[in-house]
């Protein structure tokens, strides 16, 4: 059974691809490439999770708009 994936590729076309990238990677390195791989992940989540600071209160959000109407008028 093919599962169809992104794209319409199938599990035929992803086998062949990876012994294309072992070709190419050689087998001693996949296991570092994967290492900084998934710390790049890691890292992107975290650089996400700061970020979100929750939803903003109507009280912030008044305040920063009050904020950002004073930032335009004074570029002008």
């Amino acid at each position: 059974m093919i599962l169809p994936l992104i794209g319409g590729i199938g599990w035929g076309e992803i086998v062949i691809i990876a012994l294309i990238i072992l070709l190419f990677v050689g087998g001693r390195k996949i296991p570092e490439l994967m290492k900084g791989l998934g710390k790049g992940i890691k890292s992107f989540k975290e650089g996400i999770n700061e970020g979100d600071g929750g939803p903003v209160k109507p009280d912030e959000q008044k305040q920063l708009k009050e904020s950002s109407g004073q930032r335009n008028t004074e570029a002008k």
